[in-house]
C-alpha cells in the first residue's frame, strides 16, 4: 500500500476563516500543517522551519526586496514560496514538506498521513501501575517537557482508569493533591513541566509531608543529553530540589526498572504518608515499551494493625482504671479509629476533647464531646483538661498550638514511634495501632474502671458555651459581620456529611471556636505548615475525592477562607468552573491580614502593611462563569448561606466581616 493510499483526507479551517495573504497553524491527524491563503489558492506545508523548528503557521506572507511574496519564519526570519514551500535560495531546502489541498464547499482539507495506532511507551508502563495502585486523580499542567507522560495519562482517562484536573496554578496542584490525601489515605498526583512547574510544587507538599498525607510528583525535566549543562533551558537539578521534601525521589531513565520505580513511588505515599516523586525527562518519556508488565499492588502491602505490647497494655490499663476523672485526647492520627475510641470514652463515661486538626472527629452533639483544645478551641476542652486526672492520648502529636498539658499522668498511643513522647515524657508510652488500642484497652479496663460519667457536666459546659456563643453572636459595631454569626449559619446548613477545608488566619480561629461538627463531616487544614491560600486548592481536591466510588462520592465541599488566603490561588475558582465543581467557598472579607494585625497589636508593633486592596470576590467569581453572592447584612446571611450550599456547582459567598469579631 503506498502512502498517498495510507492517507487520509483532515478539516483544518473553516469556510472563510482564512482570509486572504493569511496563514495558520493546523493539524491534520497527528501532523502538524502551516495552510496559507495567498492569490486565491490554498497551499499546505510542514509546519516545521528546517532551519529550528520554528512554526511556519504563526509567521507572516511579507514582500521582499524584489516585490515578491514569501511566507516568513517568525523565528529567525527564513522565507518559502507561499504555495511550493520553496526558498528563494541563501539556504539549504531540507525537503520541506507540501500536503495536497482540497477546498471543498463546507471546509478546506488537507491530505497527511493517517493516525498510527497508539505505541505504547515508557510512560504508559508507568501510568498504568500508577493507576492499578489506586491513583485515580491528577492534578496539573500540561507543558513542552511533560507532553509523552501526558499522553500516556490522557490514554489512562480514555479508559476510564483516572480523572485528571487541568489546574491554573501548580502550586494548586499540589494543595490538592494534599487535601486529597488528607480525605482519603490515598496518594493523588501532580503533573508539572521542568524547572519552575516542578519547583511551584513545593509549598502544598511539604504540607502533605509534615501533615502525613500520601502524596505523589510527576514532572517533567530536560532531555538527558542537556541534563546538568551549563545553561540548558529550565534545566533544574529536581532530585537535589525535592530531597528533603520527598521520601522517594528518583530519575527515570531508559534502562530503569519503570514499573517498579512507579511501584516504589506510590508504596512510599502510602506507607510513609509522605511525598513520592518521579522525575521524566523529555526523551525518555516516549521510547517504546511494548512488553513491560505494570505492576499492580498485590503482595507489596502489609497490614498495618498492630497491637501494643501486653507489657505496655498492662500499665496503661492499670493507670486508667485508677483515674476518676480521665480525659480521652485524640489527634488526627485517631481518624480512621474513632468508633473504637468512641467505644472506650463511652465505656469509662469520659469526655474527648480533640486537636485543631482532628476537629470533627466526633460529633460536637455526642454527650461525651469536650470540643477542641488550643488556641482554636472552646472553653469545654480546656476545663476538662484542667479537671482531668489522667490524660488518654490518641494519635497527637503534642504541638504548642494544641498546649496538651506535660505534668499531667499521661498514656500516649501511637502507631509511629517517634511521635511517641516527641517533647517530653510521657508515663505511658504505648506503640500500637489506635484502633487496635482502644479496643484492648476497652477490655482491659471493662469493670474495672473507676471513671465517674461526666456526661451531664460536659452537657453543663456545653449550655454555658452556647450562652456565650449567643451573646457573639448578637454583636453589631456596624463594620462588618461577626465570625460566630457566621459559623453558626454554617453550623445549621453545612450538611452533616460534608466535606470541610479551612485556611490559615483568624478565620481559621473562628472555625475552631464556634463552628459545631456532626461527626460524619470532615475537616481538612494545612495543620503543621500552616499556609495561607490551603482552602480552595484542597476544596479542588476533596471534590475529586467526591466522584470517585467510596465513602465520600457525592458530597458536598465547603471551603473557607479569609480574603489573604483566597487572593493567593482566586483563579483556581476558574477550575471549580471548568469541571462543574460542586463546592461552596465561604470568604471573611475584612479588608486586612487580620491574623498578623492582632499580632502586631499583642506584640506592640505598630500595624504596618496588612491592610488588602480587594475587588469584589463575588463579582469575580460571577466573572468566571460561577454563582457570586456578597454580604454584609446579617440579616441576609442565612438566605445566602443556605442558597449557595444548596447549588449544585461552584459558588462564593463573599461575607463582610468584622476585623475585631473573631
Amino acid at each position: 500500500m503506498s502512502a498517498q493510499e495510507e492517507s487520509v483526507w483532515y478539516k483544518v479551517a473553516e469556510p472563510g476563516e482564512l482570509a486572504e495573504g493569511r496563514v495558520k497553524s493546523a493539524t491534520a491527524g497527528q501532523t502538524q500543517v502551516a495552510v496559507v491563503h495567498f492569490e486565491g489558492q490554498y497551499a499546505a506545508m510542514d509546519n516545521r522551519c528546517p532551519h529550528q523548528g520554528g512554526p511556519l503557521g504563526e509567521g507572516s506572507i511579507e514582500k521582499g526586496i524584489n516585490g515578491e511574496c514569501w511566507l516568513r519564519c517568525p523565528w529567525h526570519g527564513w522565507d518559502f514560496h507561499p504555495l511550493t514551500g520553496e526558498p528563494p535560495g541563501g539556504h539549504e531546502d531540507s525537503g520541506h514538506q507540501n500536503f495536497d489541498v482540497d477546498v471543498r464547499d463546507d471546509c478546506v482539507y488537507v491530505k497527511a498521513p493517517a493516525i498510527p495506532a497508539r505505541e505504547r511507551t515508557i510512560s504508559d508502563v508507568m501510568a498504568e501501575t500508577m493507576t492499578n495502585w489506586g491513583v485515580t486523580s491528577v492534578f496539573g499542567m500540561v507543558g513542552h517537557s511533560n507532553l509523552g507522560l501526558a499522553d500516556a495519562l490522557r490514554a489512562q482517562a480514555l479508559q476510564g482508569k483516572l480523572n485528571y484536573y487541568g489546574i491554573r496554578h501548580e502550586g494548586a496542584a499540589s494543595f490538592a493533591c494534599s487535601g486529597y490525601g488528607k480525605l482519603t489515605g490515598k496518594p493523588a498526583a501532580a503533573l508539572t513541566i521542568a524547572g519552575p512547574g516542578a519547583t511551584n510544587l513545593m509549598t502544598g507538599l511539604w504540607d502533605a509531608k509534615v501533615d502525613h498525607a500520601p502524596a505523589l510528583a510527576l514532572t517533567g525535566q530536560v532531555q538527558e543529553q542537556v541534563l546538568g549543562a551549563a545553561h540548558a533551558f529550565q534545566d533544574v537539578d529536581l532530585e537535589a530540589a525535592f530531597a528533603a521534601v520527598a521520601d522517594f525521589s528518583e530519575t527515570v531513565h531508559p534502562s530503569s526498572d519503570h514499573a517498579l520505580l512507579m511501584t516504589q513511588a506510590v508504596k512510599t505515599a502510602l506507607v510513609n504518608r509522605s511525598v513520592g516523586h518521579l522525575i521524566f525527562p523529555d526523551n525518555v518519556q516516549t521510547i517504546p515499551s511494548p512488553d513491560a508488565e505494570a505492576h499492580t499492588p498485590d503482595g507489596w502491602l502489609a497490614d498495618r494493625a498492630v497491637a501494643p505490647t501486653d507489657a505496655s497494655l498492662a500499665e496503661a490499663a492499670a493507670l486508667l482504671a485508677g483515674a476518676e476523672r480521665p480525659l480521652i485526647i485524640v489527634g488526627y492520627g485517631a481518624v480512621d479509629a474513632m468508633p473504637e475510641v468512641i467505644a472506650l470514652a463511652e465505656a469509662l463515661g469520659a469526655p474527648v476533647a480533640t486537636t485543631f486538626k482532628a476537629k470533627g472527629q466526633i460529633s460536637d452533639r455526642h454527650p461525651l464531646a469536650a470540643g477542641v483544645l488550643g488556641r482554636s478551641g472552646t472553653p469545654i476542652a480546656s476545663w476538662f483538661m484542667n479537671e482531668s486526672d489522667v490524660m488518654l492520648v490518641f494519635g497527637a502529636s503534642f504541638s504548642d498550638h494544641t498546649g496538651i498539658y506535660s505534668y499531667k499522668p499521661t498514656i500516649q498511643v501511637d502507631l509511629d514511634p517517634m511521635r511517641i513522647a516527641k517533647r517530653h515524657p510521657v508515663t505511658v508510652p504505648v506503640y500500637g495501632d489506635v484502633g487496635v488500642s482502644a479496643v484492648k484497652l476497652c477490655e482491659a479496663v471493662a469493670g474495672k474502671a473507676k471513671s465517674i460519667d461526666h456526661r451531664s457536666e460536659v452537657a453543663e459546659r456545653w449550655k454555658l458555651w452556647r450562652q456565650e456563643k449567643a451573646r457573639r453572636i448578637s454583636e453589631d459595631r456596624g463594620k462588618g459581620i461577626a465570625a460566630a454569626k457566621l459559623f453558626q449559619e454554617l453550623t445549621d446548613h453545612a450538611p452533616d456529611d460534608a466535606i470541610l477545608a479551612v485556611d490559615v488566619g483568624n478565620n481559621t480561629y473562628s472555625f475552631g471556636r464556634y463552628f459545631e461538627a456532626s461527626g460524619d463531616q470532615r475537616v481538612l487544614m494545612s495543620g503543621y505548615l500552616g499556609s495561607i491560600g490551603f482552602a480552595l486548592p484542597a476544596a479542588l481536591g476533596a471534590w475529586a475525592a467526591t466522584q470517585e466510588d467510596g465513602p465520600y462520592k457525592g458530597r458536598k465541599v465547603i471551603s473557607i477562607s479569609g480574603d489573604g488566603g483566597f487572593g493567593q490561588y482566586a483563579m483556581e475558582f476558574t477550575t471549580a468552573v471548568k469541571y462543574n465543581m460542586n463546592l461552596c467557598h465561604v470568604l471573611m472579607n475584612n479588608g486586612e491580614l487580620g491574623k498578623i494585625t492582632k499580632e502586631q497589636k499583642a506584640g506592640e508593633f505598630p500595624v504596618w502593611q496588612t491592610d488588602l486592596v480587594n475587588p469584589s470576590f463575588a463579582a469575580f467569581a460571577r466573572a468566571c462563569g460561577g454563582h457570586g453572592i456578597k454580604v454584609s447584612d446579617p440579616k441576609k446571611l442565612r438566605d445566602a448561606i443556605a442558597d449557595a450550599i444548596a447549588l449544585d456547582g461552584p459558588a462564593l459567598v463573599e461575607v463582610i466581616t468584622d476585623a475585631e469579631l473573631v
